[in-house]
């Protein structure tokens, strides 16, 4: 009896695994809320210079001192953000004291004020036009001109935490169990966006987003787990389909919760006080019995299989189980898991390498352009809560998409395809003028959903890639790589700054690239899952030389043909 079978014997989709899928999924739903909680605490509100402390403004109207003090762009015709002028320009005051935006011109020595006029940084500070949020964290803390580069820093180092927290997380999971991780993640989420939330200083709030993102990381690992080690293989796509879904409904519930809340400090309260929830009833959740069994535990995994039983209204099979019973359907994994392998394994073989170099461009690139369209929502004009009402609900239909063609073309197909139209779409929006402001959200969105397809395809395609002995290995390598390009983003985005076009293409190039390497990859579509690395060799060898058989068949078939001549005889 193999585990599965033990797994059936108890209830395998019953009321245990139906309230144990529903109750891990929660928290997933707020998951993107944090990931792109910087398109609105850190939202940039117009601003510019405030006027001279020494000009006396009671007389004057607002109009009137922004006119006195700050000199306009000639590009937009707005008021200048980070220079204003080193003396008030009293001149260009009409004789009624209204707004006059004409050059005026001393007759006498006919000089343009304007052009002669000397200017300054924003000495006194700044003011703020406070239409859509009425805090963020850049006029919380002037995160503007010269500072303006640490919007995008402070989401790379959340994405550091994300990335920190996959390599620790990862490790104590296996070390101290997915429940207890589990647990530790839901805390320190709650208590880390409620401490910044409450942050007094720029670098306080950078940390504590840090520690959440680590938080994060290790609450996405260990749910997975523990949702896959529960529920039968038969149903694991649906389950993890679904799972995804959760993450994109996310996605719409920060846009609601952002437009209703437009303080950065409640709202990332608002987003951080639910997993204090989710801490208290995770207690609730039990340890995985393959871990439980494979770290001899298990005793304590007998006791979770009964358990369940009795949930599932099996209590009579949940009480036929035993020590032995479990010990033997857990003999292939046991055995499997005294083998040592690790990362470099993923290189061993030219098959590997090439699995491995592929595969970590394709989740580079894809990652990189995701977060690169989805952390810049002011850049497409447009009001940023329904723009990212866009951005989430245009992932459902793209999944549904990728999945139905993954099924009828192949794996390999529809990844190159999903990355060579987001780069495609990406490149083609640079040309459209800023002013075509439909058409730029247009194209945005569409790139922006083939990149959710090409996730999608992510995830489906490196399991049937790798091999049973060093899958978590290469899944735990090929997540790191995306969040690699997850850090990047943010910081291509100062570019702009120097090269207005130079991100788009950049966010578009990438993957374009990486969609072509992907054709180097092996198509897994109908073929079954491998084993050991020698599986995966054996099959690149059939796919290159189709006459061919592997060792493994030739051996098989010349035993056959022994048994036929010997029966002839």
């Amino acid at each position: 009896m193999a585990f599965g079978d033990l797994l059936e014997q108890v209830g395998s989709t019953g009321r245990f695994q139906v309230l144990h899928v529903t109750l891990l999924c929660m928290p997933i739903l707020m998951m993107a809320s944090h990931n792109l909680l910087q398109n609105f605490v850190a939202s940039v509100p117009p601003h510019h210079c405030s006027a001279h402390r020494n000009l006396s403004v009671s007389k004057l109207s607002p109009e009137q001192a922004l006119l006195l003090t700050v000199p306009q762009d000639i590009k937009n015709g707005r008021p200048e953000r980070c220079q204003r002028y080193a003396a008030p320009q009293w001149q260009l005051l009409a004789e009624n004291g209204t707004y006059s935006p004409k050059v005026e011109r001393d007759s006498s020595d006919d000089t343009d004020y304007l052009l002669d006029a000397e200017l300054q940084g924003c000495n006194d500070g700044w003011e703020y036009s406070m239409t859509e949020m009425s805090s963020t964290i850049i006029s919380e803390w002037n995160l503007v001109c010269d500072l303006r580069s640490l919007k995008q820093m402070g989401q790379t180092i959340y994405m550091g935490g994300v990335l920190v927290g996959a390599v620790i997380f990862g490790g104590l999971s296996d070390r101290f169990g997915r429940r207890f991780l589990l647990l530790i993640s839901n805390l320190l989420i709650a208590v880390g966006g409620t401490c910044a939330a409450f942050s007094t200083s720029f670098s306080v709030f950078c940390l504590f987003r840090f520690i959440t993102g680590m938080a994060i990381s290790g609450l996405g690992l260990n749910s997975f787990s523990l949702i896959v080690e529960w529920i039968p293989t038969r149903v694991r796509t649906v389950v993890g389909t679904g799972t995804g879904y959760c993450y994109t409904m996310g996605q719409l519930i920060l846009a609601v919760v952002a437009y209703f809340i437009r303080d950065w400090r409640w709202l990332t309260l608002a987003v951080s006080v639910p997993f204090y929830i989710t801490f208290l009833y995770s207690w609730w959740f039990l340890e995985s019995a393959r871990w439980l069994v494979l770290n001899r535990k298990s005793e304590q995994a007998v006791k979770n299989l009964k358990r369940v039983a009795r949930i599932n209204g099996r209590r009579e099979e949940g009480d036929r189980i035993n020590l032995e019973m479990l010990q033997d359907s857990m003999k292939k994994e046991m055995s499997c898991s005294q083998g040592s392998y690790s990362v470099v394994d993923l290189l061993r073989t030219p098959t590997m390498r090439n699995i491995t170099i592929c595969l970590s461009a394709v989740w580079f690139s894809t990652s990189f352009a995701y977060y690169g369209l989805s952390m810049d929502l002011q850049k497409f004009g447009v009001d940023i809560y329904l723009i990212q009402v866009i951005f989430g609900a245009v992932d459902i239909p793209a999944k549904v998409v990728v999945t139905v063609s993954m099924s009828i073309f192949g794996r390999r197909p529809s990844q190159c395809a999903a990355l060579i139209l987001s780069g495609v779409t990406v490149l083609i929006n640079i040309l459209v003028p800023y002013e075509k402001q439909t058409v730029r959200t247009t194209l945005a969105v569409l790139g922006k959903g083939c990149l959710a397809a090409s996730f999608n395809c992510c995830y489906l395609y490196s399991g049937e890639l790798y091999p049973t002995v060093v899958r978590q290995n290469g899944m735990g390598w090929v997540s790191m790589m995306a969040r690699v390009g997850a850090m990047v983003a943010p910081m291509v985005l100062l570019l702009g700054e120097a090269v207005p076009w130079l991100p788009g293409f950049i966010y578009g190039i990438a993957p374009i690239l990486s969609g072509v390497v992907a054709i180097y990859l092996p198509e897994t579509l109908g073929s079954p899952l491998p084993d050991t690395i020698q599986d995966v060799d054996e099959r690149s060898c059939k796919k290159t030389s189709p006459n061919a058989l592997p060792k493994k068949e030739e051996l098989a078939m010349n035993d056959t043909n022994n048994t036929l001549y010997k029966e002839a005889a």
